[in-house]
């Protein structure tokens, strides 16, 4: 054993001890960073204006909550534009009205919308080749399940008689 390695610590001594103060510090580092992460805003948070929207009439608010109920929003998948509380259905129903008051029509405005955040931002999607399968998925499963089902009910219907079976105890 040479003087270099005389000096060297007794390796399963060593990775206890480096394992205990790694814990000691991920602790210690949690304990002192949780008041901060509890004071400090989300980091997704965004300035947005929180104020209600004001509608100049009764026309543009019916036109705004029509309009609305048709989109979708981005972020909570199963909630229109109006009911979303999420903070980009507020930011893009802000957007609607801005577009709405630039004088843009409805189909306009889908199309940006739709431009920005694709098809799916539309609960009623165009017909299209890209979603044919959406619209008319369901009727082809609904066809190929009944033809399944035919088939097995027929195959097993056969000629209807059944084995009389002696040995069977009812």
């Amino acid at each position: 054993m040479n003087h270099a390695q005389a000096h060297l610590p007794r390796w399963p001594l060593f990775h206890r001890a480096a394992r205990g103060a790694a814990a000691a510090f991920l602790a210690t580092t949690l304990l002192a960073g949780a008041p901060l992460l509890a004071l400090s805003p989300p980091a997704s948070a965004q300035a947005s204006d929180p104020s209600p929207l004001r509608f100049r009439d009764d026309a543009e608010e019916a036109r705004f909550r029509a309009l609305v109920s048709q989109l979708r929003c981005v972020m909570c998948q199963n909630q229109s534009l109006a009911d979303s509380n999420a903070q980009i259905a507020h930011d893009l129903r802000r957007e609607v009205l801005d577009l709405m008051r630039e004088g843009r029509d409805d189909a306009d405005i889908k199309r940006f919308l739709v431009a920005r955040y694709g098809e799916f931002v539309l609960y009623q999607p165009r017909v299209e080749s890209k979603t044919w399968l959406l619209w008319f998925g369901p009727v082809l499963l609904l066809v190929a399940g009944s033809f399944v089902v035919a088939r097995i009910v027929r195959r097993h219907a056969g000629d209807g008689s059944v084995d009389v079976d002696d040995r069977q105890e009812w």
